[in-house]
């Protein structure tokens, strides 16, 4: 089978890819790389003239002026060109409903043609979209990512990225895609929750991690437990960094001669997994119910991650023992768990076994492709 996967989040696709090649199927993927963070792509729409040393300061204006980024244009002229070579596919799949980050109108024009060029099209429910960030702005879940605005209005700035999904332009978008697809594929259950209603929804397929490249490294402890927060500026708010922050303050006076605090911020994708490395734990995601990539990734390599694992997650997956911290808004809390952590090595080790087990059990990535095969074949 041939299949096109377009658009790329935190290395979703490229892993979901690799599971399906070692099926026997031809894949290629379209992207951007997620920008700074330069995941591969076979087709790269990445901006290049834009991001040159010498025409950064005049976007950086232009964008503070008029919230326009002439980067989404180059990215357009990309798609263009290689349009005709992206036909024939027996599958198509979109990362979300706005896979490139194009201007809206000029995005679906181009979605438009891949539709009209391949076979049959999915669509992940995977990140912001219309319909998901919908159900968060009413307040439908406990928290969600949109929690810290809907408790602070004035955080409105800081979430202009996810507002824009609920003007009309992206409402009309999304059912400009929903009806050209087959059904609806959501991706964790941060998603699957808000689909749960929805008429093309699919089964949840979790996302697929690739536990022949990611090796169990979980450092043996010696003098320090390292600690590891991973910050992403886009997404600081809708994370909930503030509170490992805040919590790793306090950590840091309290276990000050038996820890080592790692703190970076915006690196790109080999550089973050570099640096996180040595880590015993690592420091996700408050406002989730469910695991993203990064932390799916990380418990590959047997790292104790705090992220979402909610009572939802711990029921869907059956779990009996603990394969991560489910991490909350709340920095007392998050002290406690990594003082408890960090007084007890035996169970930060029995937590690292049992989130490589878990990897491996359910997020094993030809075991995934499996299920989207399946999937795709049936809808």
């Amino acid at each position: 089978m041939k299949i096109l996967l377009a658009g790329e989040y935190s290395r979703l696709h490229n892993s979901l890819k690799e599971g399906l090649i070692r099926l026997g199927h031809t894949v290629h993927l379209v992207s951007s790389g997620d920008f700074f963070k330069n995941f591969p792509s076979d087709f790269s729409v990445k901006p290049v003239f834009s991001e040159k040393k010498i025409v950064l300061p005049f976007r950086k204006t232009l964008f503070r002026l008029t919230r326009f980024d002439f980067a989404r244009l180059e990215t357009a002229w990309r798609l263009q060109k290689i349009l005709p070579s992206l036909k024939d596919y027996d599958i198509l799949q979109l990362i979300n409903i706005y896979p490139f980050e194009t201007p809206v109108k000029t995005e679906q024009k181009i979605l438009e043609k891949l539709f009209r060029q391949n076979r049959k099209a999915f669509l992940l429910a995977c990140g912001d979209d219309f319909h998901t960030n919908q159900f968060y702005w009413k307040g439908k879940m406990r928290y969600s990512a949109l929690t810290p605005l809907l408790e602070k209005p004035a955080l409105k700035k800081q979430y202009q990225y996810s507002l824009k999904y609920l003007e009309p332009p992206f409402q009309k978008l999304q059912s400009f895609v929903e009806h050209h697809v087959s059904g609806i594929i959501p991706t964790d259950l941060d998603y699957a929750i808000p689909y749960a209603e929805h008429p093309l929804k699919l089964a949840m397929i979790p996302n697929p991690v690739n536990t022949d490249k990611i090796i169990y490294s979980f450092p043996p402890i010696k003098e320090k437990i390292v600690i590891f927060h991973g910050i992403n500026s886009w997404n600081i708010l809708k994370k909930g960094n503030e509170y490992f922050s805040k919590a790793l303050e306090i950590i840091k006076k309290k276990y000050a001669k038996r820890v080592e605090i790692k703190e970076i911020k915006d690196l790109p994708y080999n550089d973050y997994i570099r640096e996180r490395n040595n880590a015993h734990i690592v420091l996700d995601m408050v406002w989730s119910y469910d695991q993203g990539y990064n932390a799916l990734e990380a418990m590959a390599e047997g790292k104790v991650v705090f992220t979402g694992a909610e009572k939802e997650f711990t029921d869907y997956y059956r779990l009996q023992e603990s394969v991560c911290i489910n991490a909350l808004p709340d920095v007392d809390y998050l002290v406690d768990k990594l003082s408890e952590l960090i007084e007890n090595p035996r169970l930060l080790e029995r937590i690292s076994e049992n989130a490589r087990k878990f990897i491996e059990k359910e997020h094993h990535y030809i075991q995934i492709a499996k299920r989207y095969m399946e999937t795709w074949k049936n809808a």
